[in-house]
């Protein structure tokens, strides 16, 4: 039974300038860097051999070009409810630099001001998440860190905050599904950078 369930394959962006610099990337439309666009042809390889029903990406540059380079950009639908975080006020900052002024301050729990609240990225990953359930078959998603790590939170059922416990690198391939029934939903696989280069 467990074999014919369908398993979604989530695979984070290439190497940007700012995911490199640590700086909170949202809307900011970069793109990937030589690196970034290296370990998304690894991406490419690491996904040889599966078939899916479904390929979304975000609209963003760095997720669209992470889809092509992969070897998926001619089947893969935009989904903008896929866009990263709106970050507001925090877009090209360093957490260092936030919480030099808000030191307790957490992605998370607080959101951004002038940016998303984190229940507002968790209905956006809620639809999403309605999206792929109504997909007969394996789906692949491209798209960032922090959109996918509420993803990831809200596929199991948990609140948005609880996307801060699933750490992303780029390049990164994970893979939600379910153990043994549709109402068991897990991850499967979580974080695999083995196909990256160092």
């Amino acid at each position: 039974m467990s074999e014919s369930l369908p398993v979604v394959y989530l695979a984070r962006h290439g190497e940007t300038a700012w995911s490199l610099s640590g700086q909170h990337t949202g809307l900011t439309d970069l793109p990937l860097t030589d690196r970034g666009e290296s370990n998304a042809r690894r991406l490419g390889e690491r996904l040889k051999g599966l078939s899916f029903a479904k390929v979304f990406t975000s609209p963003l540059q760095r997720a669209r070009r992470t889809c092509e380079l992969a070897g998926f950009g001619d089947r893969a639908e935009l989904d903008r409810d896929l866009v990263e975080w709106n970050y507001g006020e925090y877009e090209g900052k360093r957490t260092e630099e936030i919480r030099a002024k808000r030191p307790d301050w957490q992605l998370f729990r607080d959101g951004c001001p002038g940016g998303e609240s984190p229940d507002q990225i968790g209905a956006r990953a809620d639809r999403v998440v309605k999206r792929i359930r109504e997909v007969q078959g394996n789906v692949l998603v491209f798209s960032s860190g922090h959109i996918l790590r509420v993803l990831t939170a809200r596929w199991l059922g948990l609140e948005p905050v609880a996307g801060q416990y699933f750490l992303l690198s780029t390049a990164s391939l994970s893979a939600l599904g379910y153990e043994h029934s549709l109402s068991q939903p897990v991850i499967k696989l979580w974080n695999d950078t083995n196909h990256v280069g160092s």
